[in-house]
């Protein structure tokens, strides 16, 4: 999709109709939040902030919708459901927007597909856009512990750090309360510890060649 288009502002309406209608007034409140803050963090890392925007307002609006329907939208994006989305079917909650977004908004940018799809348990091969909505998501200042100092020094971190950071936090949460951590959340783990890896070698070569 070519976020330049003159029709982007109207496929933002629709999904911000669409979403105030099918979401609880508070969810549709921290779905805006979301919007906000990875609009922030695009201007901050380099991507297209109105992907940013789009994605975080689409991210949550199949989340009160009934599990059947959560799930068949999620069946047809051509992956396996999980033991863990099986045991808790919210969590297709990411996938079933996605695939609305591909059907009845006409959205096909591979981007913000998987940031709305991945937002809620991460992955192994995440794009820049994907990673800050996975973060805006846990990190918007709706959230108790976000405060503007909290984000302040997220803020002054490497997306990878940020993210890494993020995530951990929200393992220990899921931990505390004695619950399930999905297995792709643990990829993602890995493969953000092998990103920031990857950035300390490029630093490296690049200080050494200069």
């Amino acid at each position: 999709m070519d976020t330049d288009n003159i029709n982007f502002d109207e496929i933002v309406e629709k999904i911000r109709k669409f979403a105030s209608a099918a979401e609880k007034k508070e969810r549709f409140e921290h779905s805006v939040r979301v919007a906000e803050t990875a609009k922030i963090m695009c201007d901050m890392y380099g991507v297209d902030p109105k992907k940013g925007y789009l994605a975080g307002l689409a991210h949550d609006m199949c989340k009160d919708l009934d599990d059947e329907t959560q799930l068949s939208l999620a069946s047809h994006d051509g992956q396996p459901i999980s033991d863990v989305e099986k045991k808790k079917p919210s969590l297709l909650h990411g996938r079933a927007a996605a695939e609305k977004l591909r059907r009845d908004f006409g959205i096909d940018d591979s981007d913000i597909i998987q940031a709305v799809s991945r937002h809620t348990l991460g992955g192994a091969s995440l794009c820049p856009l994907a990673k800050i909505i996975y973060a805006a998501d846990k990190i918007e200042p709706g959230r108790p512990q976000s405060t503007q100092e909290y984000r302040e020094k997220l803020f002054a971190l490497s997306l990878n750090k940020l993210c890494l950071a993020v995530l951990e936090e929200n393992m220990e949460y899921l931990r505390s309360k004695g619950k399930e951590i999905a297995p792709v959340s643990f990829r993602f783990h890995e493969a953000l510890r092998r990103d920031i890896a990857y950035d300390a070698t490029l630093a490296m070569d690049f200080a050494g060649g200069n």
